[in-house]
């Protein structure tokens, strides 16, 4: 299973400015000729990637990029000043297409790694350039050349940071929804994703991760009953696992106690990949608006003593959006920790952690 963020995005180049026609005027220099200079060229438009980014989120609000174009040429020979050229950063392992041939352009696969997606318009000539013996006060001179102009589609094949735990109907569809922007379809009765559905939650510009709600588990999943082994495989590479329940189930008997949910979908990762169960997980306790609210917290606690649970934990209301956004803040702030770390670490053993490291 491949989980993938798209964009597209317009990036124009910048015009070559035009060339100049201009003739030499000075005191006693009769005829002094033709002196316009070249236009300069125009900026050009790069992809850049890095590290630090890890989502193309930004891209929702920003679609078009454009280059500057290069100044016109001047009398008294002096050519245009070149346009500035544009750099977009996208995170490491964007894979760049052009979306009017479907080619794939490029890919981005290390920090540092730049492209040039938009050449720059070359500048016109002068009417310097047009003088001979036959024409010796030339009125020609040529434009600047069009920037290039390409519909670009960005795809980040993605590793979700964040994998969502939990048996059909825990809430996990409604509460990606309630995060980010993802729209997964959701209902009042048990059933299981089809499709994945990924959201990326933007904490603040620069500081985004991306939360996958994938199949849900069914006992056997290990064994690969339902959907449940393409889940797991996928989750087996997450960074972090949030672990929903249903403090309320609809009907004792119909559907297992929460205490139960847990053991069973933990007997299903020990049973796929033993080293799954020493990933973080947290404890997101779901549907608290079913129950008043010394109820509902009475209730947590039964659940957490009752799985001896050490990890952190969270009520929520997925449906109301209550207690949401403070688990997102504690993500954030949890992979910011492992980013430091890492930097510490690679410092601490001489490597390059700027834009050179490979």
């Amino acid at each position: 299973m491949k989980l993938v963020d798209e964009a597209e995005i317009t990036v124009t180049a910048g015009n070559g400015g035009n060339g100049c026609v201009g003739f030499r005027r000075e005191k006693f220099i009769p005829l002094g000729g033709p002196d316009g200079g070249d236009g300069g060229d125009g900026g050009s438009v790069w992809l850049e990637a890095s590290e630090n980014l890890n989502t193309l989120v930004d891209f929702r609000h920003q679609k078009r990029f454009r280059a500057q174009r290069g100044e016109n040429g001047m009398g008294q020979q002096r050519y245009g000043k070149g346009g500035e050229d544009t750099t977009i950063i996208v995170p490491v392992g964007t894979e760049v297409i052009n979306v009017a041939t479907d080619e794939v352009i490029g890919d981005m696969t290390r920090h540092g790694d730049r492209m040039l997606v938009a050449k720059g318009g070359k500048g016109g000539l002068g009417n310097m350039h047009f003088k001979s013996s036959t024409n010796r006060a030339p009125r020609q001179f040529t434009p600047g050349e069009e920037g290039e102009e390409r519909l670009l589609r960005l795809e980040l094949k993605l590793l979700a940071d964040v994998g969502l735990l939990g048996f059909p109907n825990a809430g996990k569809s409604t509460l990606i929804r309630a995060v980010s922007a993802a729209t997964p379809k959701v209902a009042d009765y048990p059933f299981t994703t089809l499709y994945p559905n990924l959201g990326v939650v933007s904490v603040e510009p620069g500081r985004s991760f991306v939360i996958a709600d994938i199949p849900g588990l069914i006992e056997g999943a290990a064994d690969g009953a339902g959907l449940g082994s393409l889940f797991l495989r996928h989750v087996q590479r997450t960074r972090l696992l949030l672990h929903l329940v249903d403090i309320a189930p609809m009907e004792s008997g119909v559907e297992a106690e929460p205490v139960e949910q847990v053991r069973a979908i933990e007997a299903e990762l020990r049973k796929y990949d033993p080293a799954m169960l020493e990933k973080p997980r947290w404890l997101v306790l779901n549907k608290a608006d079913l129950m008043f609210e010394d109820e509902a917290r009475a209730r947590a606690e039964e659940i957490v003593a009752g799985l001896g649970w050490e990890q952190p934990w969270f009520l929520v209301s997925a449906i109301g959006r209550e207690g949401t956004w403070p688990i997102m803040l504690e993500v954030q702030a949890f992979f910011d920790r492992l980013r430091a770390d890492a930097l510490d670490d690679a410092a601490a053993a001489g490597e390059p952690t700027g834009p050179d490291a490979a």
